[in-house]
C-alpha cells in the first residue's frame, strides 16, 4: 500500500460534481417487513427518490440495492422501485434478491427477474453467515447462473469474512461480483490489517470491482476524513480506478455523514487521478459493470435502446 496521502481539497471543491450513485436503498416499512430496522428509529420511516438530497452535487444516475425485507415481499420490492423509476428516472438500475442459496433451484427466479428491465443485478445478503454457508455448494451453485441472465452479484460481507468471499469469487470464475462498501473494514478500530492482505487477494481475481462505500458507519462517531483515507486509498490501489466505483449507501450512511459529504469524501481521494480515472469512479465503472442506460434527467427521459453499456 502507498503512504497515506494528506487530506487536500480538490480543486474546485465548492464545484457541482456528476455522479452516479452505484449503492441506494428505499423502503416503505407500511408496505413491507424490514426487520433490521427494528434497532434503528431514525431510520423507521418512508425513504423515496424525493428524499435523496445530493447538496450542491448533481446525481445523474443511481443503482437501487434492495434493502433486505422478508423474502416473499423482494419481488413486490422490485415493482415498487421500478413504478418510482418512471416518475424519477435518475433510477437506472435495480439490485434485486434472489434465493441463490438454493442452488439450480433458483433459476425460476432468475427468470422471473430477468424480464424485469430495471433489474442488473441480485444480492443475497451474506454479513454475519458462517463462512460454511458463504462457501456453500448451493450458493455457489445459484451464483454460477447469474451470466446466464446477464446478471451481476453484489457481495455484502464484512472484513472478517474475505477470505470465505475470496473462494466464493474464485468458484465462480464467469459471474460479476460487486463488493459492497470495501468488505466492511473495522474503521471504528482503525484496523487495517488483516484487512489489506485479504483484500488484496480478493481483488487478485479479475472478476470482482469494489463500491467506495458504506465507511462512515463502520467508524466511530466524531470520525475525520483522515480516518477513512486509508481504506479509500487501499481499494484504489487493489483494484485500480477501472473496478472502482462510488456509492453511497444511502440513507443508511445518513446515520454518519451526508450524501453531499461523502462525496467530497471521495472526490479527495481520488484528486490525485487523471481526470478519466476520476470519470471512471464517479460514473463509468457502475455504468459498464451494471450495463446502465444513461438518463436525461431534464427531460425524465429514458434512453434504453443505445445507450446501454455492456458489462466486460
Amino acid at each position: 500500500m502507498s503512504p497515506p496521502r494528506s487530506v487536500e481539497p480538490v480543486q474546485g471543491r465548492d464545484r457541482s460534481t456528476l455522479v452516479v450513485d452505484a449503492h441506494v436503498h428505499f423502503w416503505d416499512p407500511s408496505a413491507r417487513h424490514h426487520d433490521w430496522l427494528t434497532d434503528i428509529p431514525a431510520l423507521q420511516r418512508r425513504f423515496a427518490p424525493d428524499d435523496l438530497d445530493a447538496g450542491r452535487h448533481q446525481l445523474t444516475g443511481v443503482v437501487f440495492v434492495q434493502a433486505d425485507c422478508r423474502e416473499l415481499e423482494a419481488l413486490d420490492e422490485v415493482r415498487w422501485v421500478a413504478g418510482l423509476a418512471i416518475g424519477h428516472p435518475v433510477i437506472l438500475g435495480i439490485v434485486a434478491y434472489a434465493p441463490l442459496q438454493r442452488g439450480e433451484e433458483a433459476e425460476r427466479d432468475l427468470e422471473v427477474l430477468a424480464g424485469e428491465p430495471l433489474v442488473v443485478g441480485v444480492r443475497r445478503l451474506l454479513q454475519g453467515r458462517p463462512a460454511e454457508e458463504i462457501t456453500d455448494a448451493g450458493l455457489i451453485a445459484g451464483v454460477r447462473l447469474l451470466p446466464e441472465f446477464d446478471l451481476t452479484f453484489d457481495l455484502c460481507v464484512t472484513h472478517d469474512q474475505l477470505t470465505a468471499a475470496t473462494s466464493l469469487v474464485r468458484s465462480c470464475p464467469e459471474t460479476t461480483f460487486v463488493l459492497d462498501h470495501v468488505g466492511k473494514p473495522d474503521v471504528a478500530s482503525r484496523k487495517l490489517d488483516p484487512w489489506r492482505a485479504d483484500l488484496v487477494g480478493l481483488g487478485s481475481l479479475p472478476n470482482i470491482v469494489c463500491k467506495l462505500s458504506g465507511l462512515t458507519t463502520e467508524a466511530r462517531p466524531g470520525w475525520t476524513p483522515e480516518d477513512l483515507l486509508p481504506y479509500l486509498e487501499h481499494a484504489l490501489d487493489v483494484f485500480g480506478p477501472r473496478r472502482c466505483m462510488f456509492a453511497s449507501d444511502w440513507p443508511v450512511a445518513n446515520l454518519r455523514t451526508t450524501h453531499e459529504a461523502w462525496v467530497d469524501i471521495v472526490l479527495d481521494a481520488i484528486a490525485h487521478l487523471p481526470s478519466d480515472d476520476q470519470a471512471a469512479v464517479l460514473g463509468g465503472t457502475a455504468t459498464r459493470i451494471y450495463g446502465l442506460a444513461e438518463s436525461d434527467t431534464a427531460t425524465g427521459e429514458r434512453d434504453d435502446a443505445s445507450s446501454a453499456v455492456r458489462r466486460q
